[in-house]
């Protein structure tokens, strides 16, 4: 069972029509990386760059809002700093979203490859307990509609230019597009529901050996990721 009170969130890729959303739920006690991959599962990202979680933090009487910035850490990690935010940065593997304070109502924002620099903005719709769910069934998409980023396409404006080359299935776009992705479609509406729950179960360990461990990814994950499962 549940033994932990259950967040749920509904997800919005930012800047793109038509509206790219999840929502899906998680336990209180997952770290904010963790969060972060199931965020990249969700939105077809594949931890190929740098990515971080950011969480307004209201601050009391008339002081400016605090901005916890959380990234994965390491020997090589470049200090943040943004000189128009005053931004606090922590460990993304370190704590639980629980100790963050959020609240229903509360918006985070992912920050994914900061060159492409997708953005996904969540919303915390309800908290609550269900000692009925078994644990198991965490983390759980319940609905969602349209397919993702495509990797290093150059952001939405680029998204966007793909799925037009492919509309038009003609032209030199449409060639580069389709020489580059190694298909003739590309269906930017596809959502499978059960298929992305399927992947929640799989891929956010794939991700967190990739960030945390500094592991490659094996052959049998690739597959997995690139959904060579649904080949056979």
């Amino acid at each position: 069972m549940a033994t932990h009170p259950i967040y749920q969130f509904c997800a919005e890729l930012d800047d793109y029509k038509p509206i790219i959303w999840r929502r899906f739920q998680v336990t209180d006690n997952i770290t904010p990386a963790r969060l972060c991959y199931i965020i990249q599962v969700l939105f077809e990202m594949t931890a190929s760059h740098l990515m971080a979680l950011e969480v307004p933090f209201e601050m009391p009487s008339n002081a400016p809002d605090v901005i916890l910035r959380f990234e994965i850490m390491d020997d090589d990690f470049d200090d943040y700093s943004d000189p128009h935010r005053d931004v606090r940065v922590y460990d993304a593997t370190e704590g639980t979203l629980r100790r963050i304070g959020l609240r229903p109502g509360s918006i985070l924002n992912f920050n994914y490859d900061f060159g492409d620099d997708w953005w996904v903005k969540l919303t915390l719709e309800e908290v609550f307990e269900d000692k009925d769910l078994p644990g198991s069934e965490l983390p759980r998409v319940l609905g969602g509609a349209g397919f993702g980023i495509v990797e290093d396409v150059g952001g939405t404006g680029g998204l966007e230019d793909l799925v037009k080359a492919f509309k038009k299935k003609k032209g030199a776009d449409y060639k580069q597009f389709s020489e580059w992705l190694g298909v003739d479609e590309f269906d930017m509406a596809a959502f499978d529901l059960d298929d992305m729950n399927f992947r929640l179960k799989k891929i956010p360990r794939i991700y967190k050996q990739c960030y945390e461990d500094r592991l490659e990814p094996t052959q049998r994950s690739i597959d997995l990721i690139e959904r060579k499962y649904l080949k056979k």
